[in-house]
């Protein structure tokens, strides 16, 4: 059967429609229900930045899949590699008896990650094993235990990433206990701590020398940009405050771009826009066009500590994933997709600033390329409002158009576009975007 290429938004029914609906209860039935859907809508195809459910609703997608199909839904170049490897073989075990694509991955790591100096990777299924794995590395090679992370941080749900991870409920609550020597600072938080980069730097360095001190910290694991936390863009110089005392102290400084990589903030990577070499950098959502991969990357003689046997997993670095990141990197490089964020990001940041000022309700307006937000509260506070937020996501998925919310305090609506998507989609997006906002802002 030859798919229907849907090139606009269409609703054919309410949302979710029946078939969605049958689908829904069916779920209930067989689903562990600690998995939850933002929206269940149940999904037949998807093409670029458009997704069609079982009722033949088309939908504009702004979240894609969580920063992960960065190059579009079902991009040829993606597809074509995927159905080449798959005819070829599907799984060998790269512990067992390698090949070529793990190594072609590792080598497009090499040269794209941050940084020019002597680089190895390994490959796993997720963002939270690439964190939990750059944590042993680092730990590994400094023969140090505790590991610094920071207030309004996500990190993963195993239970070391967890330890990570700021926010209780939904990720941490009842899992306990956590992994130990995990210690939380203060992080950069410029609407709501009014402090610059430097200024907030030194809180939290000043709290790490005196609560566990330098010598005592294998890793500083920190996202360049927060995602769950609320998409909070640190103040400038904080990184680079960071970075730098990590250099000083013999610390092993972790980047978690998993949400912010490949090309996602404008930039192949988020730390280059401070121009921060981080010691290791953990990656997954976007390196491979919606199938599982991730990757730790960084300093040879950090991942060379490990020995041999120390690093792996049945599944990590999946042949078929790897096409697949193959497939990614050749549409990223190739449609310069790290200018196509930009793109986005000049054409959000005004009309959400617009809004902000119209409505009252928006207190700040942020991020970098195709990783943007917005922040709720109450008119004339600071105060989160995550009723409002909540209202404002279901009108827009109502209208056939996906967001999705975040924030510790659950007041954050959170665009993540196809980094490909039409200025045309974009538009429509955010008019529906706005008229929600202007809508549930009055009532």
């Amino acid at each position: 059967m030859t798919a229907i290429t849907e090139t606009q938004r269409r609703l054919r029914t309410e949302i979710p429609g029946p078939a969605s609906r049958a689908l829904q209860e069916r779920r209930a039935g067989v689903v562990a229900a600690g998995v939850s859907s933002v929206l269940p809508v149940y999904i037949t195809s998807a093409e670029g930045g458009l997704l069609t459910d079982v009722d033949g609703n088309v939908l504009i997608d702004f979240g894609s899949g969580i920063a992960v199909t960065n190059v579009g839904h079902a991009a040829p170049a993606v597809v074509d590699r995927v159905r080449e490897q798959v005819g070829r073989f599907t799984h060998t075990c790269f512990m067992v008896t390698p090949y070529e694509g793990y190594v072609e991955v590792c080598e497009a790591l090499d040269k794209l990650t941050p940084g020019t100096h002597e680089k190895r990777s390994v490959l796993f299924n997720s963002g939270a094993e690439a964190v939990e794995n750059a944590v042993k590395i680092a730990r590994a090679a400094t023969g140090r235990q505790a590991v610094v992370v920071f207030d309004h941080a996500y990190h993963g749900r195993t239970n070391l990433t967890m330890a990570l991870t700021a926010k209780s409920i939904p990720y941490k609550h009842g899992f306990g206990p956590f992994a130990p020597e995990i210690y939380r600072v203060p992080g950069s938080y410029p609407y709501r701590d009014g402090l610059s980069g430097p200024e907030a730097a030194r809180i939290a360095i000043d709290r790490i020398e005196k609560q566990i001190g330098g010598d005592q910290i294998a890793a500083v694991v920190l996202e360049p940009v927060q995602g769950e936390g609320g998409f909070i863009e640190p103040a400038p110089g904080f990184l680079p405050a960071l970075s730098k005392w990590c250099t000083e102290n013999g610390v092993v400084f972790v980047a978690d771009e998993v949400q912010t990589g490949f090309c996602r903030t404008g930039e192949w990577f988020a730390s280059t826009h401070e121009e921060v070499v981080p010691d290791l950098i953990a990656t997954a959502k976007g390196i491979a066009g919606g199938l599982p991969l991730a990757a730790v990357t960084g300093r040879a003689e950090l991942l060379d500590a490990v020995g041999p046997g120390g690093l792996g997993g049945t599944y990590g670095g999946n042949p078929i994933a790897c096409a697949a990141a193959l497939g990614s990197i050749e549409v990223m490089r190739q449609e310069n997709l790290a200018a196509s964020a930009k793109r986005i990001e000049n054409a959000v940041l005004p009309r959400l600033r617009a809004l902000a000022e119209e409505t009252g309700v928006i207190g700040d307006v942020r991020g970098r390329g195709a990783m943007l937000a917005a922040e709720f509260v109450k008119p004339g506070t600071t105060e989160p409002d995550a009723d409002l937020t909540k209202r404002i996501a279901q009108a827009c998925h109502q209208a056939g158009v996906v967001v999705l919310t975040c924030g510790t305090y659950g007041n954050v609506v959170r665009l993540l576009p196809p980094l490909s998507l039409s200025t045309e989609l974009l538009d429509e997006g955010l008019s529906v975007l706005e008229h929600a906002v202007r809508t549930e802002a009055v009532k």
